[in-house]
């Protein structure tokens, strides 16, 4: 796939504009709490831009690139709803006011997103010069998948990174937020609010995050033009995604296991795609097609699995203790009547 510098500059002018416009106009100085209804709609948006780029890497590039954009984005999604728990974590640490987690959240994915195409440019140009790093990123791909099955990562906590521990001792903040301003005055000297600190610690954070997304992409797509934009659409939806699922992501309780399943897989599809490198010709080199089915198809799953199978436990430990008490009463009865027999008897002449 051939990307012009033209093509990646107006492509990359276009991100800032969405993320300036999304910042500076739509939600500029609003100081209302973002509602269900609010990120269900811009989440709406978000997901058909995505789509709408999709749709036109098909037509100007064909079905096979479009496909393998399509898997990037869906995985870059997909493992970007874990990374909300962590968010959430460092909302609430900083104590961040709820009309000010929008522009927290927006600021500190533009971090990550710069930071990320660092990391996508190392790695295309890793991949490109020397074949073993699928080996490498594979292996990675793998021991991560089974540390999630193994659920590691499920009481993860927020954890301060060099980035964030030298950003609070070098810049001088206030105590206090001030809406939603980065800087304020305070007897006459300008000091960062801690509206600031949180960018730093959302935007290092999900670096940190792009170590098993980035290898994971590649093990689908080598082309860094659908690598970067896949995580941008994937990271620019993330602010709404985060409101969306702020009740519902707690529910996702087989979200974990589908991660490990996803993880695993593209692990092993990049260990093949480099034995098919080599000349192992046993080694199966998987279609994105199939790639893209088994991601999609264990996403609903265990989006299925976690909605539906914890209702059910609920109706029988609720069917349980209906029973129970069924039973307690049907036992107080017969219990109750045996106490007045006798004094019955006695009373008879």
């Amino acid at each position: 796939m051939h990307v012009s510098p033209v093509v990646w500059g107006l492509t990359i002018l276009a991100i800032l504009v969405i993320i300036a416009t999304d910042l500076f106009v739509i939600h500029r100085n609003d100081t209302r709490e973002f509602t269900t209804r609010r990120a269900a709609f811009w989440s709406a948006v978000y997901i058909g831009l995505a789509v709408a780029f999709g749709l036109g890497v098909w037509a100007f590039s064909g079905g096979e690139y479009a496909a393998q954009y399509f898997g990037g984005f869906v995985t870059e999604k997909s493992l970007s709803v874990d990374n909300l728990f962590v968010f959430m974590v460092i909302l609430a640490r900083f104590a961040v006011p709820k009309h000010s987690q929008h522009t927290v959240l927006m600021a500190g994915i533009v971090i990550a997103l710069v930071l990320r195409g660092v990391f996508i440019a190392v790695g295309a140009a890793a991949l490109t010069a020397f074949t073993w790093v699928f080996f490498l990123f594979g292996a990675f791909l793998i021991w991560t998948a089974w540390g999630l099955a193994k659920g590691e990562d499920e009481d993860e906590e927020f954890k301060e990174n060099a980035l964030l521990r030298w950003a609070r001792k070098v810049i001088p903040t206030t105590d206090s937020y001030d809406g939603n301003r980065m800087f304020t005055r305070v007897d006459g000297r300008r000091l960062a609010t801690p509206l600031l600190i949180v960018m730093v610690a959302i935007g290092s954070t999900d670096v940190l995050f792009a170590v098993d997304s980035i290898p994971a992409i590649f093990g689908l797509t080598t082309e860094p033009y659908l690598v970067f934009t896949a995580n941008a659409f994937a990271l620019m939806g993330l602010v709404q995604l985060y409101f969306l699922l702020d009740n519902l992501a707690t529910r996702l309780v087989y979200l974990n296991k589908g991660l490990a399943f996803i993880l695993g897989f593209i692990g092993v599809k990049l260990v093949f795609h480099a034995l098919h490198e080599y000349g192992v010709h046993w080694a199966p080199d998987i279609p994105i097609w199939l790639s893209l089915s088994v991601i999609v198809g264990t996403l609903v799953a265990v989006t299925v699995a976690s909605l539906t199978v914890p209702q059910k436990r609920k109706a029988q430990v609720a069917g349980a203790a209906a029973e129970s008490v069924d039973k307690g009463a049907d036992k107080g009865a017969d219990g109750a009547g045996s106490d007045i027999a006798p004094e019955v008897e006695t009373r008879r002449p």
